[in-house]
């Protein structure tokens, strides 16, 4: 579930700044429910699309749950994400706000536009801002790391989408990846997982890691994999390397950005 792979990896950063138990729980409860705020205002908005194509792995769509009990959830969940913010302080609140309003106008709208990937960049990108703001520093992470962390959202954005291309283009969502088509997609969605590697492993001062080192090209390597097994018919090795080279540049992300917060 994308809410809590967002919320363990804010988590683990958290530990990497020396944060106490509360401060942790502080930061996987707001960021928790801000995910849960933008997932279920996505669910909301899109639920007579999703319906027209028979989304029954959607609760609105399908019925199951009242657009009014998903509204007034939403509601409740967006407010306690801000109020939670405040635990780690004022600054770090105006970053997670920014971060959500960035979230929700993806819902409300740019999700259908060409400037689809900009919510994923800005959000994703500010989520260790979020993190080392209210740790006991409380200063702004490198601009290495931030833009890492944009780019690795960048990527989330493409592969997130690929599988759903049709259903949006049958109702009427114009995003940038189905204006790219599937392959190029996928080739975004590739090249940018391996440039969140490299600004990983390149991107702190002083020799690179043996971590970084090890990534890069592992990375390259599981997504050659994938491209060649994924051209028999019906093959997900595409899309399963992508999640795999995800993982990898997570816990690069974790294991370079913590050795500098």
């Amino acid at each position: 579930m994308p809410s809590l792979a967002v919320t363990a990896v804010a988590t683990a950063l958290a530990v990497t700044t020396g944060r106490s138990p509360g401060g942790l729980l502080a930061v996987a409860s707001a960021v928790l429910a801000g995910q849960l705020s933008v997932g279920w205002l996505n669910d909301l908005l899109d639920a007579d699309r999703d319906a027209s194509v028979g989304r029954q792995d959607k609760p609105v769509a399908a019925g199951a749950v009242s657009r009014r009990l998903v509204a007034i959830a939403t509601l409740v969940v967006a407010a306690l994400a801000i109020c939670l913010s405040l635990l780690s302080g004022v600054d770090a609140t105006v970053v997670h706000v920014v971060m959500l309003c960035s979230a929700w106008a993806y819902d409300f709208g740019l999700k259908a536009t060409a400037f689809s990937v900009m919510p994923y960049a800005v959000s994703f990108g500010l989520l260790p801002a979020f993190v080392t703001l209210g740790g006991p520093a409380a200063q702004w992470p490198p601009l290495w790391l931030i833009a890492a962390a944009g780019v690795l959202g960048s990527a989330a954005h493409f592969a997130n989408v690929i599988p759903d291309l049709e259903d949006d283009a049958a109702t009427g969502v114009r995003g940038l990846p189905h204006r790219l088509g599937k392959t190029a997609s996928a080739g975004s969605a590739s090249a940018l997982a391996v440039i969140t590697g490299v600004v990983l492993a390149f991107g702190p001062p002083g020799p690179v890691t043996t971590a970084g080192l090890v990534a890069v090209p592992s990375s390259v390597l599981i997504l050659l994999i994938g491209r060649v097994r994924g051209r028999r018919p019906g093959s997900r090795a595409n899309f399963n390397a992508l999640l795999a080279v995800a993982v990898v540049d997570v816990a690069l992300l974790i294991i370079t950005g913590g050795a500098e917060l």
